[in-house]
């Protein structure tokens, strides 16, 4: 009696359609994603167990190096166009059109607007080297009170947050502070590294 012979049935799978889902979630991510922007400054911020989240947008963030320095930066590239714009007619400034581009995509900078011209004329790639000696903010010369004023005009709905390193001078972020409060920006928040250490109760 003769064997019957069970018909072998292919085992390959068509790929093609979840090829194309692959490409496609690739593709979304690509301009989807938002890179983080390189910072002037490394901060080494303190530790806390607050677990309160910043806002993605609408953020005007103060960074305070570990020498003192104080920088500045205001998400939103048409904010920042404005913004310049404003600050530069006060002071009878003129930027190019290349210059206000610049500080658009810049992410912080820390430098008397004497020198911001000569920041937005160096190239993105060379900028870490060049030095930036922080916003004045004493009382005789206090451009880092105009820089705050001048963005809350341009977006009322900004939020305001602090990011000083642990070794920052004190009297420094008092300053700081106190420009703000002088503004009537009462309500603003300490960016902070999560302990890692159980807080007893």
């Amino acid at each position: 009696m003769p064997k019957v012979k069970v018909p072998r049935k292919s085992t390959s799978v068509d790929m093609t359609a979840m090829t194309d889902v692959a490409f496609l979630l690739l593709t979304f991510f690509m301009l989807a994603t938002q890179f983080k922007p390189e910072e002037p400054v490394t901060i080494n911020a303190p530790s806390s167990v607050a677990e309160v989240p910043l806002p993605d947008k609408d953020m005007m963030t103060i960074t305070i190096s570990d020498d003192s320095r104080v920088f500045f930066e205001l998400q939103g590239q048409q904010y920042k166009e404005t913004l310049i714009k404003k600050v530069a007619a006060l002071h009878s400034i003129t930027f190019t059109p290349e210059q206000i581009k610049s500080f658009s995509l810049m992410s912080s900078f820390g430098v008397p607007l004497n020198q911001l011209g000569n920041l937005l004329n160096t190239k993105s790639e060379e900028r870490a080297q060049f030095p930036q000696k922080g916003i004045p903010c004493d009382s005789l010369n206090n451009e880092l009170a105009e820089w705050i004023w001048q963005s809350r005009l341009t977006n009322n709905q900004v939020r305001v947050a602090i990011k000083g390193d642990q070794e920052a001078n004190f009297p420094v972020v008092k300053q700081v502070i106190k420009t703000l409060q002088d503004k009537k920006v009462n309500r603003f928040n300490f960016i902070t590294n999560m302990s890692t250490e159980t807080v007893e109760k």
